[in-house]
Formats: structure tokens, sequence, C-alpha cells
């Protein structure tokens, strides 16, 4: 840490510290053992702004609502509860976060909602493949159904 009076280079040490921001930030209370001089500094995590980049190749900045709202749609009069929905939502955000890409097609998006809504519900899974997928004719769809139940039955 660089001392902002006297520019001195890692001369300075941490006299206190403290979370502030509910838990975002961290404040710390230094000191220059040089020039004897305090000043205060702030650690917060830098969080990548990630880009989602749509069929038609527009950008527009990550909105995990929308996932959400999707997912809740697809769960309507389901067993599935608004904790495992918040939690598949979480994990398939995090997977992306975690790969530190700052830009995301919406394809990868909606296969692996789809892969954790067909091991949570499949009827769920049905009902967002439906509207992600833009079955064309009921062809499509009963082709995608066709899929399902031959995993099903080789699962058993």
């Amino acid at each position: 840490m660089k001392c902002p009076f006297c520019n001195a280079l890692d001369s300075t040490k941490v006299t206190d510290s403290r979370t502030v921001d509910d838990g975002k930030a961290i404040k710390r209370r230094r000191m220059c053992e040089l020039c004897n001089e305090r000043f205060t500094t702030y650690e917060r995590v830098d969080e990548i702004q990630m880009t989602v980049i749509k069929r038609n190749g527009s950008r527009e900045t990550f909105n995990r609502a929308k996932i959400f709202n999707s997912v809740i749609r697809a769960c309507n009069k389901r067993t599935v509860t608004s904790k495992q929905i918040e939690q598949l939502v979480d994990e398939t955000e995090s997977s992306f976060a975690n790969s530190m890409r700052r830009e995301i097609p919406t394809c990868e998006i909606g296969e692996i909602v789809m892969t954790k809504l067909k091991k949570l519900d499949e009827v769920s899974y049905v009902r967002f493949a439906s509207v992600y997928r833009e079955f064309k004719d009921i062809d499509s769809f009963m082709d995608e159904l066709s899929k399902l139940l031959h995993e099903k039955g080789t699962s058993n």
C-alpha cells in the first residue's frame, strides 16, 4: 500500500478493520510508519459486469431476474419450491461468474437452465424448453418429449 501523504511504498500498517455496506466491503484504517499520517481505505470485490449476447446478435447487461421469472413461469403450479428456483438461478449465474467471461450467449444460459430443470422437474423442463427452443409445430414438440421419455427409460 502506498501512503497518500509521503508516497512511501509498503510502509503502512492496518490499525483497524470493519465491514461496511452489509458485509460487501471492508473499511481499513491505516497508518504510515514513516510519516505517521493516518488514512482510510476500502476493499470491495471487483464484480465483472456480464453481457448477454442475444440470438439476433444484440447485447444487453445480464439480468438474473429474467432467468428467475422464466423459471417461475415454467414451474407454475408444480411442486417446485421458491428455494429450489432460487438455488437453480444462483447455480446458473455462478457458473458464468466463475468462468470470468464477460460475454455469454443466451443459448448457453438456456441450455444450463434446461439441464437443471430436467433434474428438478420434467414438466417444468418441457414448459421451459417449449418457449426456449421455440417449437414451430407439434412434431418438434413430440420429438423433444420422445427424447425425454427415451432418457427416462434408459436410466431406469
